[in-house]
């Protein structure tokens, strides 16, 4: 059984990390190889940067990965109660 404070702690992190990776990625390569046009799709009141406008996008990112964990872990341990060990 996984536990779900546990995933969605992990996933949350994972997601914020990404998000920190593409932005400083963004920020040192030529805007042809940006991500930012992705991230304002995926990430309600986000835009190509500001400081606000990062911690927005840091703590959307982090609330997508545990919405994530939310829907995916019930649905794991669900089709997990009956399989043998």
């Amino acid at each position: 059984m996984l536990s779900i404070k546990t995933v969605s702690l992990a996933l949350g992190l994972t997601f914020a990390i990404s998000f920190l990776v593409c932005v400083l990625w963004g920020l040192s390569l030529p805007e042809s190889m940006h991500m930012h046009q992705f991230l304002q799709l995926v990430l309600p009141g986000f835009t190509w940067i500001s400081f606000g406008s990062a911690i927005l996008g840091l703590i959307e990112s982090f609330l997508f990965g545990v919405y994530f964990a939310v829907i995916y872990v019930p649905i794991y341990n669900r089709l997990n109660r009956g399989q043998p060990e």
